[in-house]
């Protein structure tokens, strides 16, 4: 029995898939569980992974650094070649990375950038910059639908986590088609809050987009209405609706408001259907989880990833060749094309 061997059944017996397997061993370092989405990217990857017959360790922190950064560091240690890394912050990854580069083992950076490390060699995510545009169109197409004549429209905006690299891209997206609305006076952002330095939302915490919505209807909106909020992800958007019915959206003749979302988890599908939420972006982590197995396979046999992007995603250091894929959007009227008739979910898990 090799080293590598011994240290991986006493130290990781528990989390590494078991059966028949090649040589290589792959570790999956995730966020949370606190999101469907990387629940659902784990198990992908892992299940891909055994079937193209390599070994896994799956692990989550929690939305905790030290405790990513404790669980990258044992991987290495106990002798993976591969690791994938979904990372809570990007920019705290520089010393394990280095550490990694010194043990042989290479990184794919999984759905968000790692930054400000030479020692990322791929990333698979989707095209984060369209997240944002389609985020932004829906928002538009909503406001026409349901407030034809309400222009001009106001409009309250949401950022994602300031240490998730994609939250600006998301923004950045979203504002290329937002901010001639705005310069035109067809939208009016009745707090002036702007920037991801001011509606970023740490950690992506869905309380506290709800508590920053209570504060926004109470400052700026006892004597007039919300029309729209862009909100860059579902578990946001749960609490800024749940804000906005707290003070009677959605009820009487007060119209809900247009508010997007992003990653078609189930709470968010089922508050679609009801008229609440509007629309969300469906990103396949299937697919996602297929390109970073992919990847992942092409350098353990010697072989070149295929990638589509060499140009968009400079982390500081480098400009790391990735695959985007693409997103899509998602409303009640396609919410069964796009998510039931892909498989992606069932319809007794939405209704």
């Amino acid at each position: 029995m090799t080293l590598k061997s011994i240290l991986v059944s006493a130290a990781l017996a528990s989390t590494v898939a078991t059966g028949a397997f090649a040589d290589g061993l792959v570790g999956i370092a995730m966020p949370t569980k606190s999101s469907s989405r990387w629940i659902s990217d784990g198990e992908s990857m892992v299940k891909q992974f055994e079937d193209a017959g390599y070994q896994t360790i799956l692990q989550y922190a929690e939305d905790d650094i030290p405790n990513q950064l404790a669980q990258i560091e044992n991987m290495i240690t106990n002798g993976v070649d591969v690791l994938v890394i979904a990372a809570i912050d990007g920019t705290t990854l520089s010393n394990a990375l280095e550490n990694a580069n010194y043990a042989g083992v290479e990184v794919v950076a999984y759905d968000r950038l790692i930054r400000d490390s030479p020692h990322v060699s791929y990333y698979a995510t989707f095209d984060n910059f369209k997240v944002g545009v389609q985020q932004a169109e829906t928002l538009v197409s909503g406001l026409q639908e349901r407030f034809a004549d309400a222009e001009p429209w106001n409009v309250e905006l949401f950022g994602g986590s300031p240490d998730d690299n994609n939250a600006y891209f998301f923004y950045d997206g979203a504002m290329s088609v937002l901010q001639p609305l705005i310069d035109s006076g067809r939208i009016n952002v009745v707090s002036g809050q702007m920037g991801m330095d001011t509606v970023g939302t740490l950690r992506w915490d869905g309380a506290v987009a709800q508590a920053r919505m209570d504060n926004l209807l109470s400052a700026h909106y006892t004597d007039t209405r919300v029309h729209g909020v862009l909100s860059p992800y579902d578990g946001l958007s749960i609490g800024i609706l749940s804000s906005l019915k707290g003070v009677g959206y959605g009820s009487g003749d007060t119209a809900m408001p247009i508010v997007t979302g992003q990653d078609a988890e189930v709470p968010s599908i089922k508050s679609i259907l009801a008229g609440e939420q509007y629309s969300t972006i469906f990103k396949d982590t299937r697919e996602l989880a297929r390109v970073a197995v992919g990847m992942v396979e092409a350098i353990l046999e010697g072989g070149t990833p295929e990638i589509n992007d060499t140009e968009t995603y400079d982390n500081g250091v480098k400009v790391v060749p990735s695959y985007l894929l693409e997103p899509l959007k998602v409303t009640k009227d396609n919410w069964q094309e796009r998510l039931i008739d892909t498989g992606y979910y069932t319809v007794d898990q939405i209704k």
